[in-house]
């Protein structure tokens, strides 16, 4: 698919950011980072043959909750760029205020500095990098779940 010719050059609507992603503050990042992860985690769930919704939710969660998430990241930091390495690390380090209650400080700011890489990466128009980032997640969290 042409993204540029279909005028969704920075994503899969055309509500362009308003500023460079390189601008945008890493908690913004991660808020619709979080947004794009779980679309793909749904979208890969039905993919699979089970699609009773109590099942759905509850494997859905073994991919999005702040653990689920912070492995992945430990799993696919040595495959990242010296820039996403950057990204990873501003949004690791961004102060979001509050910490959800099923998941620990060092969790929930891993968990929120993989989202703000996927934020990155989407707002930035690099969506072939971003499916490959979140496969790599998601077939590395499958894999450890055998």
């Amino acid at each position: 698919m042409n993204l540029e010719r279909e005028g969704l050059d920075g994503g899969w609507f055309p509500y362009p950011p308003s500023k460079p992603a390189r601008m945008i503050p890493p908690i913004a990042l991660a808020y619709i980072g979080d947004a794009v992860y779980e679309v793909a985690v749904r979208q890969y769930l039905l993919a699979q043959a089970n699609l009773r919704p109590n099942h759905l939710h509850r494997r859905a969660t073994g991919f999005v909750s702040a653990k689920a998430q912070s492995r992945i990241l430990q799993m696919l930091e040595q495959n990242l760029t010296e820039e996403e390495q950057d990204i990873v690390r501003q949004c690791r380090n961004a102060k979001s205020g509050s910490v959800p209650k099923n998941a620990d400080v060092l969790e929930y700011r891993h968990a929120t500095a993989l989202e703000g890489l996927f934020g990155f990466l989407y707002c930035d128009g690099r969506l072939e990098r971003l499916r490959e980032l979140i496969g790599k997640g998601i077939a590395l969290m499958d894999e450890s779940k055998k």
